[in-house]
């Protein structure tokens, strides 16, 4: 979006693998800067930065160094904004039990939940004020997206892991206990945060 807006862009991404997808996802872009770098480490230079955002991998930051890089590469009256989306887990009969799904077969579920990001908002942007608001967004998926998204979270046990094939029968009779037309919604608060880092 940001892209198509006109901005110039400069992807941060220590991953080899992801940042090589993303410079084929985003190459036709003129203004896309692809950077192998970190949140706490971005290479950038100082002062050159009106906007730092960060989605899902906020929740994987050093809080205290990546604060001190964004103060750094930001111009004065620069915005930092963080954004995720937190999955509703009691709202709906199938959103209860896909919690209870990643409560029991999870390899670290409790410890890496976004709600423990969100409760420690403050202290990142502190000693300076930011704001909150919160969307709700929904995505209706079938189970093949519905797995994807279950393998693709860093709790997931992997395929050598004895947990890994009784979670996924467990999945799949999730899916076909509540599916509708061959879908599931899953549903979230879409988070985001935003203020001036001094």
């Amino acid at each position: 979006m940001l892209l198509e807006n006109g901005n110039r862009v400069f992807g941060i991404e220590p991953n080899d693998e992801m940042r090589r997808a993303g410079e084929s996802f985003l190459g036709s872009y003129a203004n896309f800067t692809s950077v192998a770098g970190t949140a706490e480490a971005t290479t950038l230079p100082s002062h050159r930065v009106d906007l730092i955002t960060a989605a899902q991998a906020a929740h994987w930051f050093d809080r205290v160094k990546a604060r001190r890089e964004f103060i750094r590469i930001l111009k004065p009256g620069g915005w930092a904004v963080l954004l995720w989306n937190e999955r509703r887990t009691d709202s709906t009969s199938f959103l209860r039990e896909y919690e209870h799904l990643l409560l029991t077969y999870g390899t670290d579920y409790h410890e890496v939940r976004h709600e423990r990001t969100t409760a420690q908002i403050a202290d990142f942007f502190a000693p300076s004020p930011f704001r909150s608001r919160a969307f709700e967004m929904r995505q209706d998926v079938d189970y093949s997206a519905l797995e994807g998204r279950l393998l693709s979270s860093s709790y997931t046990p992997t395929p050598d892991h004895a947990n890994y094939e009784p979670m996924l029968r467990e999945l799949r009779r999730i899916f076909e206990a509540h599916q509708i037309n061959h879908r599931v919604s899953l549903e979230y608060n879409t988070l985001v945060y935003y203020g001036q880092l001094s």
